[in-house]
Parts: C-alpha cells; sequence; structure tokens
C-alpha cells in the first residue's frame, strides 16, 4: 500500500530498516545539530527525516520508521496530506503573509467561521487566531480575566499548557519544563486530577471524591468569587494522557458555571478526531466557555485557534489580540485542507477503530506482564503506563528501555507522563492497519524482551 502527494511519487507505506538506527548520515546530522544548536532543544529519537506520509517517515539513510507519534499530534491527517499540500501550494504563489491586522483575507475568517461551527455548544461564538498553542492557551487566561475582573486561575496535577512564563507556571511538571526558569507568574493554583489508576481509594471513588476536593480547594485556599478561569484538558496529554473519571469534569463545570468562572478547555493535543470523537470534550457533552485548539488544526504548519463565547470574547478592546504572524495566510490555506480531510475521509470514525484495533492488543499485554498498570485513552490516543510489579512505583527506566528497543527496530513511540513512566501513542488517523498492527507487535517484542 502507498500514500502519494501531489506533485511526487507515491511513498511506500512499509517499515524498512537499512542502516541501524540512526544511521551514518542521521549521526553526521545530529553532530552538526549539536554544535549548532543548544542542548536545551532535546530529540527523542536522532533520526533526520527526509519525507514522511501516511504512516512513515523516511530518515537520511534510507531507513522506513512506523510512525507512532504524529508530531506529537500534529500530524493526524498525515505528513503532506494531499488537500494541505494541494491548498498549501496554491496559496503560496498568491501572497504569503500581509499580517490580518493591517490588511485581512478571507481563509482567516473561514476558519473562524468553520471552527465556531464544529466547536461544542450552540451559542454564539467568536474565534481568533495565534501561532502555538501555548499562545492559545495564554490568550484564553487573558480574556477570562479581562471579561471576569478576576485574576485567578485554576488548574490541575499531570497538566500541560505550554512553555510561556504564564503556560509554564499552569503547567504541573517541573522537569525538564519548569527547572530553573522561575520565578513564575503569580494566581497560579493547582487542584487534584481525578486520575483513577492512582486515586487512593480506588476508581470508583475518584470522580466524585477528586471533585469534592478540587472545589474545597478553590473555596477554602483561593474563593471563587477570585477566579477568573479554570484551565483544563479534557485528557491530560504530556501528563501521562490521564483520562479523568467520569462525571470529574462535568462537576468542574457545574462549579464553575454556578459561580462565574470561564471554564477553558485546553484541547491542544486532544482535538481534531484525535480521540474518536471531533472534540475530546464531547465525549461527556461538556460545553466550554472557551476552547484552545493547535497541533492537529493545520497539518504540520503552524496555526492555533482560541474559540469562546461572543460575550466573553467581545469585551476584549481593539488590538488586544492578535500577532504578527497569527493566523498566517499558508496556515489557514492547511486548517481548511484538516477539515476537509476529516470530513471527507471519516478519520473521526477512523479513530475510534485504531483505539479498538490497538487496546484489546495492549490490554491482553497488561495480563501477561505486571509492570503495565495501567492501559487508557480513547480512539488514537493511547497510553500505557509502567510501574514495578506489583506496585504502583513509576519505572521510568523500563519505559526508556521499551522505547529505545522499538526505535531500533523502526518503531516511533513518544514517552510522557509526570514521572516519565508512560509510552503515549499517536498514530496519524490515515495510518494503514497493516503498518498499525506490525507497529503493535513491535512493541509487543520489545515489552517481552525487557
Amino acid at each position: 500500500m502507498s500514500t502519494s502527494t501531489q506533485g511526487g511519487p507515491a511513498l511506500p507505506q512499509e517499515r524498512r530498516v537499512v542502516t541501524e538506527i540512526p544511521g551514518p548520515k542521521s549521526r553526521e546530522m545530529f553532530a552538526r545539530k549539536q554544535s549548532a544548536v543548544p542542548q536545551g532543544i532535546g530529540t527523542t529519537l536522532p533520526v533526520f527525516v527526509t519525507r514522511a506520509g501516511g504512516g512513515v517517515l523516511v530518515d537520511a539513510d534510507g531507513n522506513s520508521l512506523i510512525d507512532f507519534g504524529s508530531g506529537i499530534a500534529v500530524t493526524s491527517v498525515g505528513n503532506a496530506a494531499p488537500r494541505v499540500v494541494e491548498r498549501v501550494r496554491r496559496q503560496v504563489g498568491e501572497f504569503t503573509h500581509t499580517c490580518f491586522m493591517v490588511t485581512p483575507y478571507e481563509s482567516y475568517v473561514e476558519v473562524c467561521e468553520r471552527l465556531n461551527q464544529i466547536t461544542p455548544g450552540d451559542h454564539t461564538k467568536r474565534t481568533f487566531l495565534v501561532s502555538t498553542g501555548a499562545e492559545a492557551v495564554e490568550n484564553a487566561v487573558k480574556v477570562a480575566r479581562l471579561a471576569t475582573g478576576r485574576q485567578g486561575v485554576v488548574v490541575f496535577d499531570h497538566g500541560y499548557h505550554g512553555r510561556t512564563l504564564l503556560t509554564m507556571s499552569l503547567t504541573a511538571k517541573n522537569m525538564p519544563y519548569k527547572q530553573g526558569f522561575g520565578p513564575f507568574a503569580p494566581e497560579v493554583y493547582r487542584a487534584p486530577l481525578a486520575y483513577p489508576f492512582r486515586w487512593p481509594t480506588g476508581r470508583e471513588n475518584c470522580a466524585e471524591e477528586a471533585a469534592a476536593q478540587a472545589i474545597e480547594l478553590i473555596d477554602k485556599q483561593v474563593g471563587a468569587g477570585n477566579v477568573a478561569a479554570v484551565v483544563i484538558e479534557p485528557i491530560a496529554g504530556e501528563g501521562g494522557f490521564v483520562e479523568p473519571a467520569r462525571g470529574f469534569l462535568p462537576r468542574i463545570l457545574e462549579y464553575c458555571r454556578a459561580n462565574g468562572i470561564v471554564f477553558v478547555a485546553d484541547e491542544v493535543q486532544t482535538g481534531f478526531a484525535r480521540t474518536g470523537d471531533l472534540f475530546a470534550c464531547e465525549d461527556e457533552g461538556i460545553v466550554p466557555d472557551i476552547i484552545c485548539t493547535a497541533k492537529g488544526i493545520a497539518g504540520g504548519l503552524p496555526l492555533a485557534a482560541v474559540t469562546g463565547r461572543a460575550e466573553l470574547l467581545d469585551k476584549v478592546h481593539a488590538g488586544g489580540l492578535g500577532g504578527t504572524y497569527a493566523g498566517n495566510p499558508l496556515a489557514c490555506e492547511a486548517a481548511l485542507a484538516v477539515l476537509e480531510t476529516i470530513e471527507e475521509d471519516g478519520l473521526v470514525e477512523r479513530a475510534r477503530h485504531i483505539g479498538s484495533v490497538m487496546l484489546p492488543r495492549l490490554r491482553r499485554l497488561a495480563e501477561q506482564f505486571g509492570f503495565i498498570g495501567d492501559v487508557r485513552g480513547r480512539g488514537a490516543m493511547i497510553a500505557i503506563e509502567l510501574v514495578r510489579p506489583g506496585t504502583k512505583e513509576p519505572d521510568p527506566a523500563v519505559t526508556a528501555e521499551i522505547a529505545k528497543r522499538c526505535h531500533a527496530a523502526g518503531l516511533l513511540v513518544l514517552t510522557a507522563g509526570t514521572s516519565g513512566n508512560v509510552l503515549r501513542f499517536l498514530p496519524p488517523l490515515v495510518m494503514p492497519d497493516h503498518l498499525l498492527e506490525e507497529g503493535l507487535t513491535i512493541l509487543e517484542k520489545a515489552i517481552s524482551e525487557v
């Protein structure tokens, strides 16, 4: 099976390992990287990619790797997706930039119209575009603070929201995101997340008890009348694909509604069909006041969006939102192509299918191997948490070893988790079944060897 891109030959959908990984050309390029780029820019797998599409990445040495990462949930419609290529190629020949705040263009407006239509809720909405997920979250907080006249922001354990000063402050994980970068932004408060696998009194009590604790913390330590926004990922991404216990999100939303607090859903990683719904909030019928999107929005081009209730976003004065590159016309065209691809190619259903293939095999592995503590996720956003057998003590060492063995065999996997003990799987939604199955077989072999 092969996938084609506009103007180029088909890219075979096969794993092919012709050198050790990384190979000599990639090692040579990595040495150049070491001498030119600061060490603070880390690398999961030091292979240098020359082509990518469908479910594979081809490196400088000719190896074709199965991609279980999608550029961290960015290339959900596949790399160099045909509709994206076609629209961007046409646009780049017309104009590449004017700055929407100087002289606007239709594609920006069209992206905003589409997001107003497809995000949860039938209320009147407004959308504006920025360039990164962190920018989207930071702007959501700006809007909430201005609209409410309050300053406090409540976030949750295991949350990740970005690398800017404010979004670092919102993020729960210290290393590597926060270590040494303080002092952090004020008026940020952290509440417990309903983490079923790790809840002290058991999964069955998780939602109710976690919500009660979070609400008590807000009431007693912050004061509901001082809180502008609650910011939460419907599934915690970098924190380990933690799916809050069912009932937790509705209870927090109910509390926000009762107290005039803006409920902000950070769907940067979970959005655009990744979880088997167009947006992860839809699983429990959550209608956020503001939703932040990025990553999968534009097929690899930098774009992010803030979509929210018109009465909130319209309170911001002219010039209070925006950015030089925000809503770049190439990225807008790519986003329109992504939305068309998701709809025309049935990628919401495809994500559900991927989950139906992955979850049973991973659960069978958990029955065999005591160090797989938990298997979780929805759609094509799946993870396993690794622990010391017979305990819930995180085991980042075995996690890293399994990832290393997968990489050597030609399967790209990513790690995650506040303790670094989670393997997360984000295959492109267009990955053919035979590659998905082969990738799982490689993972199974790596786990059995460890």
